[in-house]
């Protein structure tokens, strides 16, 4: 099987992306080949690009944070694994490789696609809305009734946060940029713009605090969330987009990070933080991670069957055009998730998407 690949040589601009074609071998015992027909950038390939992951790949690689694609062939099975058929269309997290349009996979890591559910829209739920899931039900473990602070709202993962909250009949106070803001309240949330003084407009909404923050942005902003929680309440902090474009090595950006929530956890005033890692447990648990994770997934891609939540696409591209994809991820205009699609001759906006 020959696959085309988009590869990252080493630190540099989107631009320095560059295609790769090579043979795939037949997929080996436990192994799968995907057909990829969908994947997408997230903010994990923004700091790969610039040699900032905290948990950063040897160059040169393919990036490539998720997948969804249909299984084309199937190695022999490995002892009971839970393994799809030949033919279903899956999702898969897969931190590198997704930039492609085969792969081979391990066949216990993919995770069904409800029949009905486009490729690209379920795409924008796989690292989004498992971490959203996780987030929100696992890690803060808000309630109905609670009201939380989701800081880009618009976002990625952040408007799929809004949406699950809603769904469970949580209250949502979302930060934006102004320009974003009737796209926030369209998702069910109180927009703010987070340019104003956030806490302060925060406190005259929920005077007592609100249950959780989920804080993608870190830096000295991060005193900021943890003002704003009621005691009891918890911060979920799981980035540090503020220091995106600084120097410095950012496993120890995220090792300060962390460091100081841990600090805070020791307050005496029934507080908690968290950062959260999408990928704890996997390394030292593998299966009880892959039957959490296919478990959160599938909840998550029922709601969007269902029409409960809805995919935020905010463009379409080509393959071939990943350094354009990566270049615009990284504009600050996104609204949702930018996707990218093998076989596709130019980039498309979310209405043309195809199913």
């Amino acid at each position: 099987m020959q696959a085309t690949e988009i590869v990252l040589p080493s630190v540099g601009e989107p631009e320095s992306l560059q295609v790769r074609v090579r043979q795939l071998p037949e997929p080996g015992p436990g192994q799968a080949l995907v057909r990829v027909e969908a994947s997408g950038v997230t903010f994990a390939e923004q700091q790969m690009r610039r040699g900032k992951y905290y948990d950063m790949p040897a160059f040169p690689f393919v990036p490539g944070y998720d997948l969804v694609g249909t299984v084309e062939a199937l190695g022999a099975p490995v002892g009971d694994e839970t393994r799809p058929a030949v033919g279903q269309r899956v999702a898969a997290l897969t931190k590198t490789g997704g930039w492609a349009d085969h792969v081979l996979l391990d066949a216990a890591d993919l995770v069904p696609v409800p029949e009905g559910v486009a490729a690209a829209d379920a795409e924008t739920l796989v690292t989004n809305g498992a971490t959203a899931w996780r987030m929100l039900h696992h890690t803060a473990k808000a309630k109905p009734g609670d009201t939380v602070v989701v800081h880009g709202a618009n976002g990625g993962v952040g408007s799929v946060l809004v949406q699950l909250a809603r769904a469970s009949g949580i209250h949502v106070i979302g930060t934006a940029s102004a320009r974003n803001q009737e796209a926030v309240r369209a998702l069910g949330a109180v927009p703010v713009d987070y340019r104003d003084d956030v806490p302060a407009r925060v406190r005259e909404l929920v005077p007592d605090g609100v249950a959780a923050v989920f804080d993608h942005v870190g830096g000295k902003g991060i005193k900021d969330s943890w003002r704003m929680l009621a005691p009891g309440g918890t911060l979920v902090s799981y980035g540090s987009a503020s220091t995106r474009d600084q120097a410095g090595n950012g496993t120890l950006t995220v090792l300060k990070l962390v460091a100081r929530l841990a600090l805070w956890n020791l307050l005496p005033n029934r507080r908690n933080a968290h950062f959260f890692n999408l990928w704890a447990g996997k390394a030292r648990h593998p299966g009880q991670y892959r039957a959490r994770l296919r478990g959160d997934l599938t909840q998550v891609l029922t709601l969007l069957r269902a029409g409960t939540i809805t995919a935020r696409i905010d463009r379409v591209y080509p393959l071939e055009q990943a350094a354009a994809a990566l270049r615009h991820a990284e504009s600050g205009q996104v609204v949702g998730k930018v996707v990218i699609v093998p076989g596709t001759g130019t980039a498309r906006g979310p209405a043309e998407a195809g199913r």
